[in-house]
């Protein structure tokens, strides 16, 4: 862990302030996709360049084994703190589940009025990163990853688009709207770096080859 840790001296609690800390965004102008802006395309391939280039293992792996929506502010969790923040006009009731608004998902280019018609996606999925090191994390490491609203680690987007992404890696899957390729491998690498993540062969030759474009 010493990107997650040594780099960032990170500690848990220092985690999990941030995350509340971050639901300040809420109160900022609406906008769409408000996914926190990556680092640059040269900082990306910097980074890329680190990242240690392993074989992936899945044993013993279970998303439950992440908690995600987790509790931001009030009665929002972490899901609703997205909606609220990638949407525009939204309106949530008490118990901070959105009620209406409009999302557009930069997947697809879809645009959506109703909550449930989003999932809200780990840019970097929770199978990949226990594959990738997060394994040997604490239970606690894990639900501060899977719950990172810092990084740019969760967005709103099509419910089924993200179905079909599923696990995968920038080698298996991109973005049907390719202008937004570019924002997502940035993100990826900028994810996998400070989380002390691997990434394999495939993966690296794919995220070389669109961040070279960027």
């Amino acid at each position: 862990m010493r990107k997650f840790y040594a780099r960032g001296r990170l500690s848990i609690l220092a985690a999990l302030t941030g995350l509340i800390a971050s639901v300040g965004v809420l109160n900022g102008p609406t906008a769409s996709a408000a996914l926190p802006t990556p680092v640059s395309g040269a900082t990306a391939r910097s980074y890329l360049s680190q990242l240690t280039v392993a074989t992936e293992n899945r044993t013993g792996y279970d998303r439950d084994l992440f908690p995600h929506w987790i509790t931001i502010s009030g009665t929002c969790n972490t899901r609703e703190t997205v909606l609220k923040r990638d949407g525009s006009n939204v309106v949530t009731n008490s118990a901070c589940t959105a009620t209406s608004g409009s999302w557009y998902s930069p997947y697809d280019g879809a645009t959506w009025t109703a909550a449930s018609d989003l999932d809200i996606d780990h840019l970097v999925p929770l199978a990949e990163a226990w594959d990738s090191g997060a394994s040997a994390w604490t239970t606690a490491q894990r639900q501060a990853f899977a719950n990172d609203l810092t990084r740019p680690q969760l967005i709103a987007v099509t419910d089924n688009v993200n179905q079909a992404k599923s696990d995968q890696d920038p080698a298996e899957w991109m973005p049907s709207v390719t202008s937004y390729r570019c924002t997502y491998v940035r993100a990826w690498v900028q994810v996998k770096y400070y989380y002390d993540l691997s990434v394999d062969s495939a993966e690296k030759s794919a995220l070389t080859s669109y961040l070279a474009n960027c």
